[in-house]
């Protein structure tokens, strides 16, 4: 691949001159334009009236004063008329680099464009940028300029600038100066950015690798070995419930308050300071060896202890499946077994009273109401009795309707006998006799139905009469039946409650039985470090961005 070739530099300078001969022409620094090629040759004055014109001028005798050349005012004027054109930046450009080319002694744009045209080269043919791109091995040869048709080109005689003393400028170019100055700016941009990169090299050794190098450190060296036992159990609730608790008696829903209430009371300080109580929890963590970041004071509050024990005692309930799950850390792995066993049962002692609980409160309300049915059905029996021994009979309504009976036929008699005194007296001369006998019967009849009546209504002896005992009796027994029932419905309802109970039952099962670990399972070094390296990080992200928002709004 050939790219195109980059401008030569070059320095413009006017050489001193006598004021009778003008103002001195520019020269280029470089070397002089090369002879014409072979194809091209020198106009003739007989062949070109200008090249004659010049002839006959040079012929002429030198005139006195200061004038200008025919060849600088011709050249200002062609200059003026290519001004004239309008060519554009990116024209004058590419007619610059031609004439460098060709090592042509150009003075400015506008000169390179007249001085290809003098040469017989259109600077704005766009061939001219293709001559421009040059193989490497050719860097010394000289292209000839390509032309559409050869034949139309025109031959133009050539000038030679005269040799003159060319000396180096003391003045920088634009383009160089330029070029100095974006230099400058580069190495001062190049500075600055070495500058803030060292000095947020620093903040970041300071502020996050340092703390982290710190932080792996302890972990590595200093930590001392934790050992974990892992256990898992469940709660589970008896199989033979019914309605909506049947329904739910197969999933975690059934037991989840009883997990719930498990899991808190061994996250609790009731349940730490039962541990330490049963097998040294803080002993343990006091040991001299442990490093001195975990390990527990010998005179630590409770509140101490407690912070110790949630970090090392880590319980997770699984609604979805119902499990506990504990992990015991310790710096022995036989300790930490046994905390994990000794925390199973008391979860397990926990699980049993609340069941119990639950069906006791349960059991004690039917106990209560089944003893008020038979305390109030004892009542009414010993009531009855009682109306009953009043009386002295056996069977009252018997007795009344033997009465009753009794008064029917006693009526009846004294209705037989009033009709029959009625009979005796409808005579003219009844007999005496009779007619006493008659009215004698009927008194007597009429007594004994005053004493069956009284027997069944009068009140003997400061006693209920018959009746009024009947009718005492008869509510004695309804009540009596009404009790009754009352202690049916509660032996049936203690017997409700008793299944109920034993359906509220709640068993704790070990699924996962704690194993001494032969390896620790704590500190974890390297994800520890990698966590406290991000936290580091986003510790100083976030204060960097708030220190230039806040620096953005103080100088805005």
């Amino acid at each position: 691949m050939t790219t195109k070739p980059k401008a030569k530099k070059f320095r413009i300078r006017r050489n001193p001159a006598s004021p009778a001969e003008g103002p001195a022409e520019p020269v280029r620094k470089s070397a002089p334009a090369p002879a014409p090629a072979e194809e091209t040759k020198a106009p003739t004055p007989a062949t070109d009236p200008s090249a004659r014109a010049r002839a006959e001028q040079a012929a002429r005798p030198a005139m006195k004063g200061q004038v200008s050349s025919a060849r600088e005012t011709n050249a200002e004027t062609e200059i003026e008329a290519i001004k004239k054109e309008g060519l554009t930046g990116r024209q004058l450009r590419m007619a610059r680099r031609v004439a460098q080319k060709h090592n042509l002694p150009a003075t400015s744009d506008y000169d390179a464009v007249r001085l290809l045209r003098l040469s017989g080269i259109d600077p704005l043919k766009r061939s001219n940028m293709l001559e421009l791109v040059v193989p490497k091995n050719e860097g010394e040869k000289q292209v000839q300029p390509k032309e559409d048709n050869p034949s139309s080109k025109v031959q133009l005689p050539q000038t030679v600038a005269p040799q003159k003393q060319n000396l180096p400028s003391t003045e920088l170019s634009p383009a160089e100066r330029r070029d100095r100055e974006i230099s400058q700016i580069q190495r001062d941009i190049a500075k600055r950015r070495r500058k803030k990169l060292l000095l947020l090299l620093t903040r970041l050794s300071a502020f996050v690798f340092l703390p982290t190098l710190i932080v792996g450190w302890y972990f590595y060296v200093i930590a001392t070995p934790m050992y974990s036992s892992k256990s898992e159990f469940l709660i589970l609730q008896a199989d033979n419930a019914s309605g909506i608790g049947g329904l739910l008696s197969g999933t975690q829903f059934a037991t989840s308050q009883d997990s719930i209430a498990v899991q808190s009371y061994l996250e609790s300080k009731d349940g730490m300071l039962r541990l330490d109580r049963d097998v040294g929890f803080r002993n343990e963590f006091s040991q001299p060896w442990i490093d001195p970041i975990q390990r527990l004071s010998a005179d630590a509050t409770n509140e101490e202890a407690y912070k110790t024990y949630s970090r090392n005692v880590k319980i997770g309930y699984d609604p979805a499946d119902g499990v506990i799950r504990m992990e015991v850390i310790a710096p022995d792995p036989g300790i930490a077994s046994e905390f994990s066993e000794k925390l199973i049962s008391y979860a397990e002692e926990r699980v049993n009273n609340l069941s119990v609980k639950k069906r006791s409160d349960q059991m004690k309300d039917a106990q209560e109401g089944l003893q008020i049915a038979e305390d109030k059905r004892r009542e009414a029996q010993e009531n009855l009795v009682e109306l009953q021994i009043k009386g002295a009979l056996l069977d009252p309504e018997g007795v009344i309707a033997s009465l009753r009976s009794r008064i029917n036929s006693v009526e009846i008699q004294l209705q037989e006998k009033e009709l029959e005194l009625a009979a005796l007296l409808d005579n003219t001369r009844p007999n005496r006799a009779k007619v006493d006998g008659v009215r004698g019967d009927i008194e007597r009849l009429g007594n004994v139905l005053d004493e069956l009546n009284a027997q069944m209504t009068d009140a003997s002896n400061g006693e209920n009469s018959l009746a009024q005992l009947a009718v005492r009796i008869q509510m004695a027994q309804a009540d009596l039946v009404t009790r009754d029932a009352m202690l049916q419905a509660s032996l049936q309802q203690m017997e409700t409650t008793r299944m109920e109970a034993n359906r509220q039952v709640r068993y704790l099962t070990t699924s996962v039985y704690p194993v001494p670990s032969q390896e620790p399972s704590y500190p974890r070094a390297f994800e520890n470090t990698i966590l406290a390296f991000l936290v580091f990080s986003g510790i100083y992200l976030m204060i960097s961005l708030t220190a230039s928002i806040l620096r953005e709004q103080v100088t805005s």
